[in-house]
């Protein structure tokens, strides 16, 4: 997909950043944005964005398959796998996350993680040099290459989907109404998307590909959203009111930036 958002030539400028909660992030130059929140926390927004709103409802089935877009430092993977140890559960999971930047996969065996990661170091290193790893309960696949290119060609239902990307205003290919309508095409009917996004084109983004909107708001941090073809048992956000309110707002398209 040919388009003049990235821009290869920053993709290596990239500085740590510390977050509130005491872990560290990166700044990336080509997006000009931080890959986590530095007010809530690399960790912290993980698990409290993604990781648990997702498995709050998800957590039963004895298997999941988990969209985590896009892998980057690899948090909510990592995050998905502390919530699973801290929870002693036994579900099987199976993780693929798309990722363009090949070079900062292979550097994270180096990376100043958490001490709450410490366990997943062998993870972490071989997936920094395979950018797959599997045991018997866990499948981790690092898909190289355009997400808007690997989305379409996944065969499995996915049940979860962490929607991670860089903000709309700096990456908006990952948040279009075309875009959202690949992710459809792959959810199961009883899917969980989470994104820390609650913009007006998101979520017109989201409705227009017949998904449902909720609120949600983790522990200590900023309010965030969760989506499914599915109802689900948490605040419903009123698209018919924000419409009505707001007549003029309309959903990002790939042809505004292709």
């Amino acid at each position: 997909m040919k388009n003049e958002i990235y821009n290869e030539s920053l993709r290596d400028q990239k500085r740590l950043v510390a977050t509130q909660d005491g872990s560290v992030t990166l700044f990336s130059c080509e997006f000009d944005e931080a890959y986590h929140s530095t007010k809530d926390g690399a960790l912290h927004e993980s698990l409290e964005k993604h990781v648990k709103p997702a498995f709050l409802l998800q957590k039963e089935k004895a298997s999941l398959a988990i969209l985590d877009i896009c892998f980057g430092l690899g948090y909510n993977t990592l995050a998905t796998l502390y919530y699973i140890k801290q929870q002693r559960l036994q579900t099987k999971i199976h993780i693929l996350s798309p990722e363009f930047d090949e070079k900062l996969v292979r550097s994270l065996c180096g990376f100043e993680y958490p001490k709450a990661f410490d366990d997943f170091k062998p993870i972490i290193e071989v997936l920094s040099r395979e950018f797959y790893y599997e045991d018997e309960q866990l499948k981790i696949e690092i898909l190289l290459g355009d997400a808007r290119e690997s989305i379409p060609k996944i065969k499995e239902n996915i049940d979860i989907v962490y929607q991670d990307a860089f903000s709309p205003a700096h990456n908006p290919l990952l948040w279009t109404k075309e875009y959202f309508s690949d992710l459809r095409s792959i959810c199961a009917d009883d899917a969980m998307l989470t994104t820390y996004s609650t913009a007006a084109a998101v979520r017109l983004g989201l409705h227009e590909n017949g998904f449902k909107l909720f609120a949600y708001c983790g522990d200590k941090v900023r309010s965030s959203m969760v989506a499914s073809p599915h109802h689900l048992d948490l605040e419903p956000i009123d698209m018919a009111l924000k419409i009505q309110r707001n007549p003029f707002a309309r959903s990002l398209k790939d042809g505004d930036y292709l």
